[in-house]
């Protein structure tokens, strides 16, 4: 009689998650990040369907109703408001000094400090991270040179730069008679409502320092086990930086960008609040808030609507900085 065959013992073998897989779900336990996420989610699709959003025209005047508040804001504004105010139900949040819906004229500025926020931010990653993995790959002569220029472009004062370059734009755009590639240029720039030569003004400078935390991860990776391995095998420069050293720098690089939002967003509202950012009657929260200064004591809601909004989100990028840094840490890995 033939005697069964035992099955042979099966050994159970876990699928290893890779490392971008381990540090979506470190960030999916940080419940804070994941808040400030959402609401940069939200807040991004308002901003892309302002137009359907939104109930009237930025731009739309109604001087009969300037100054206007709903009747639910009044306990926020002074005791006597309710004798000089004037009460509305066709504003959800009240009308600017020129009788323009506030909520409509918040949805189209977050428009443009997304826009700015994420345009900086592009800017910087990608010319600073190129600058930076060539500096430190080359190193010697190449790297010393490409960090003196870095270190040339530091000593200028960013903000007193960005000014600078700002009017110098704003007066050209209000000259006359130009023809050629530059009547187009401020063509485009006034379709854009001014964010042109914003986005330029800040690209120029806003890069170096990404440059730098570029070139200290290459260096910092450039001499390890793998990259060697990489060099025996004949493996070209270019495909060195592009499949060994860019996927293990590429981290620290979006964190970093990540935190440097906020800086982006306030340096918008900045120059917006005086006078040097967009172009009228373009919405910033910047220039919401310029506008509504005089009326501050009598009006406070025209102050407190976009600033609220722009504490919000820079909080919220910040939060969101972190929770990026926690996860793409590997000394959190438990």
């Amino acid at each position: 009689m033939a005697v069964a065959e035992l099955p042979q013992e099966q050994t159970l073998v876990r699928k290893q998650r890779s490392l971008w897989e381990e540090a979506f779900i470190r960030l999916v336990r940080n419940k804070v990040s994941v808040a400030s996420s959402i609401f940069i989610i939200l807040l991004a699709l308002a901003a892309i369907f302002a137009n359907v959003l939104a109930p009237y025209d930025y731009a739309e005047q109604d001087l009969t109703q300037n100054n206007a508040v709903p009747r639910w804001m009044l306990p926020i504004l002074p005791g006597n408001a309710a004798n000089y105010a004037r009460i509305t139900t066709d504003y959800p949040l009240g009308a600017d000094h020129l009788g323009r819906d506030i909520l409509s004229r918040v949805l189209y500025g977050a428009r443009v400090s997304l826009s700015f926020a994420v345009v900086a931010s592009l800017i910087s990653l990608l010319i600073g991270t190129l600058y930076g993995t060539i500096s430190g790959y080359a190193g010697g002569r190449i790297d010393d040179l490409m960090m003196r220029i870095v270190d040339f472009l530091y000593a200028f004062p960013f903000l007193v730069v960005v000014i600078l370059l700002q009017t110098y734009f704003k007066a050209l755009g209000r000259a006359s008679g130009m023809i050629g590639f530059g009547a187009k240029l401020l063509a485009f720039n006034d379709a854009m409502g001014g964010m042109l030569f914003l986005f330029v003004a800040i690209g120029l400078i806003n890069w170096i320092g990404m440059a730098r935390i570029a070139r200290g991860q290459v260096l910092s990776y450039k001499r390890k086990e793998f990259v060697e391995a990489a060099h025996a095998v004949g493996a070209s420069n270019s495909r060195i930086i592009i499949r060994h050293l860019l996927p293990n720098i590429i981290g620290p690089l979006i964190v970093a960008e990540t935190l440097a939002i906020p800086g982006y967003i306030f340096t918008e509202a900045f120059l917006s609040f005086i006078g040097l950012g967009v172009n009228p009657p373009t919405p910033s929260w910047g220039i919401m808030i310029s506008e509504a200064v005089p009326a501050l004591r009598s009006y406070p809601n025209q102050v407190l609507v976009p600033a609220i909004l722009l504490s919000l989100t820079t909080l919220a990028f910040n939060f969101m900085g972190d929770g990026l840094r926690d996860a793409l840490d590997p000394r959190m890995k438990q």
